[in-house]
């Protein structure tokens, strides 16, 4: 036995236990509630009935619910089909346990009386059953991937930094009169120039301007919140920067919000 046959066998295991332990709530509640006049038994054989009837009816419709074969499509569908087909079968159970417990009857005039009672229970078993097991949403996630900025992008604008910094990670410039910080992962730098100038020397990087007084290079953004026509871009570092209504679309289109 290979490996993927023993993982098949493990997991129709598990998923035999998951519903038999369904059915035995049901039948558990359906003890305590005493529908159809079976309140008036005594605890004992009222939950015995229902347990039987639940559990042995439940494992039916699984049992057909599993067979191998064509399926109807759709969740509904799938358990409507399955409760009408097991409904003879599940109500034939249900007549010859009361007729043992109880001593009921046991002829087609309380079969047919039965049908209408079993089938609304069992479709509402195998719909429960079918929502336990029915298959997640599926999950698309999206990201955006920023290339590496191009060296000669950025030479210009990085010969106007100091020596220290000038090969340094750039994460934002904020405009300062006519002075424009520089955030880098070296630290800070406040250089003369004006904010228009250092814009145009990084017009081919990998960023964008997010606001008026901020530029912030693509691969140093976290995150982006977005709320009521103005956000927040998280940088690395924790460095965190306001973004406009105005400027705000430039960071919509490449995927942050």
């Amino acid at each position: 036995m290979n490996r993927e046959t023993e993982d098949g066998g493990r997991a129709r295991v598990r998923r035999w236990a998951v519903d038999l332990a369904i059915l035995v709530a049901i039948g558990l509640l359906m003890g305590f509630l005493g529908p159809f006049e079976s309140a008036h038994l005594p605890a004992g054989p009222r939950y015995l009935y229902w347990m039987i009837c639940m559990v042995g009816g439940g494992v039916i419709g699984v049992a057909a619910d599993e067979f191998p074969g064509r399926r109807p499509a759709g969740l509904w569908t799938r358990a409507f089909a399955v409760s009408l087909l097991t409904t003879p079968l599940v109500t034939l159970l249900v007549l010859t346990t009361q007729h043992g417990l109880f001593g009921g009857p046991f002829g087609w005039s309380g079969y047919r009386m039965l049908l209408w009672q079993v089938f609304p229970i069992l479709l509402a078993v195998m719909a429960v059953r079918a929502l336990v097991w029915r298959s997640p949403p599926a999950r698309i996630e999206t990201r955006t991937v920023i290339a590496p900025p191009l060296p000669e992008a950025e030479a210009t604008f990085r010969r106007r930094l100091s020596a220290k910094r000038r090969g340094a990670r750039l994460i934002a410039l904020e405009a300062h009169d006519h002075y424009v910080k520089v955030h880098t992962d070296a630290g800070v730098e406040l250089i003369a120039l004006r904010f228009a100038d250092a814009l145009q020397d990084l017009s081919r990087a990998h960023g964008w301007r997010v606001h008026r007084s901020w530029w912030v290079a693509a691969d140093a953004v976290e995150a982006v919140r977005w709320r009521r026509g103005a956000g927040e871009v998280h940088l690395i570092g924790g460095l965190k920067v306001p973004t406009s209504r105005t400027h705000g679309p430039v960071l919509k289109q490449a995927g942050w919000f």
